[in-house]
């Protein structure tokens, strides 16, 4: 299918409804897919050309260059000072798949480490990823001899993305009753190590053998 249509031309000529950048955007990415269609070059388009310089336009009353470039760098800073984990639990992840593939990885390193905390062996626990669908978040789980540990973003609220129970081996999936902790206490695998085992009546936990 080919067509070609002359809107794209007349918003390109007359600009002044795009005053955002998201609006700016909307007409730009509309104006490609036009181009497509009509099978042309978007590179040399006139309205792809005019609408993309108008961001200039829209940008003009920002901040200038030096200063937009020091708040990206202030925000990196920020970001990896910061752990995602929570923030994935907050915002959540359904229907965005580059954040739940984050939020999976994310969650495996963060139940490793917490196993190493924990003194676990290698090899006398496993760590499941179960991403579920589009509309869901999925879950994470650890299950040793003693453990069955589990991180999602609850339906319950924010204190409750960690599910821990007792069991009897690995091949015990139902368990002893629920307890619950945030997300933030997995950022802490030490304490919530001394928390789990003294509010499930394990062993104290040994020094950690695994290093992550």
């Amino acid at each position: 299918m080919s067509y070609d249509v002359a809107f794209r031309h007349a918003q390109a000529l007359d600009p002044s409804g795009c005053t955002t950048i998201a609006a700016t955007l909307h007409v730009l990415n509309a104006a490609i897919t036009d181009c497509r269609n009509a099978g042309k070059d978007i590179e040399c388009d006139p309205a792809v050309i005019l609408l993309a310089r108008h961001f200039t336009t829209v940008c003009a009353s920002k901040a200038s260059e030096a200063e937009m470039r020091q708040a990206c760098m202030t925000e990196i800073a920020a970001i990896r000072g910061s752990p995602i984990l929570p923030v994935l639990c907050q915002r959540g992840v359904a229907h965005d798949a580059p954040a739940k593939r984050t939020f999976h990885a994310e969650g495996r390193r963060a139940l490793l480490r917490f196993a190493d905390a924990l003194g676990l062996a290698p090899g006398s626990y496993s760590i499941r990823s179960n991403p579920a669908g589009p509309a869901g978040s999925g879950d994470i789980t650890l299950h040793g001899q003693d453990l069955w540990m589990q991180l999602s973003i609850s339906p319950f609220g924010p204190g409750h993305e960690i599910c821990f129970r007792r069991v009897r081996g690995r091949d015990d999936h139902i368990g002893e009753r629920n307890h619950w902790a945030s997300v933030q206490e997995l950022l802490s695998p030490d304490r919530l190590a001394d928390r789990v085992c003294r509010d499930l009546k394990l062993p104290s936990r040994a020094e950690p053998r695994l290093a992550v």
